[in-house]
């Protein structure tokens, strides 16, 4: 399944990484303001490269247990980051990350709506999980907006930026995803 096509969104679209996202990536994954929220620090050029390389190659993978995308405004600027990790049967653990200049736009929630369909329309998923800081009020809001379910608190479920960090987890099913899709 590499590579994939374009997955269209409203606001945005998502689409394999390349070898000139990594400047693009750098101004994501180098920033604080949004590594704070993710399971990992902030990372510098080198560091942002190797994710990049590390994402395409595992793009090519037989089977592909990862959809790690980048996140594009309708220009092919990408903004973002958007992840499928697969696991388990049938299910994936769903995670996003947005430029900071670009909050509150409504991008990380057409994102994830965008990837969660994919999941279960083409990938034939049963569940879709998102664990997320507990102090995370935009991500929180994201999956609550998108019918997904608090299931519980992961306790020192991350450790970053020299400390351990709870976890809310969120999930959503395949029926009852598609479901609302056919109500909307």
């Amino acid at each position: 399944m590499y590579p994939i096509d374009t997955i269209t969104g409203s606001l945005v679209d998502l689409r394999d990484f390349r070898l000139d996202d990594v400047t693009d990536a750098l101004a994501i994954v180098g920033d604080d303001r949004v590594t704070r929220w993710l399971s990992y620090d902030s990372r510098d050029h080198d560091q942002a490269a190797v994710m990049i390389e590390g994402a395409i190659q595992r793009a090519q993978s037989e089977p592909r247990n990862e959809y790690y995308l980048a996140i594009t405004d309708k220009q092919d600027q990408m903004i973002g980051f958007g992840r499928l990790g697969l696991g388990g049967v049938k299910a994936a653990k769903l995670g996003y990350a947005i430029h900071a200049d670009h909050w509150g736009h409504g991008f990380a929630t057409d994102a994830a709506r965008t990837l969660i369909t994919y999941g279960f329309t083409v990938l034939d998923l049963h569940r879709i999980s998102a664990a997320m800081d507990p102090e995370n009020a935009g991500s929180i809001a994201v999956v609550k907006r998108l019918g997904m379910q608090y299931e519980g608190h992961l306790r020192d479920h991350v450790h970053t930026n020299g400390t351990w960090r709870d976890s809310l987890l969120y999930s959503i099913l395949a029926h009852e995803w598609l479901t609302a899709l056919a109500d909307a």
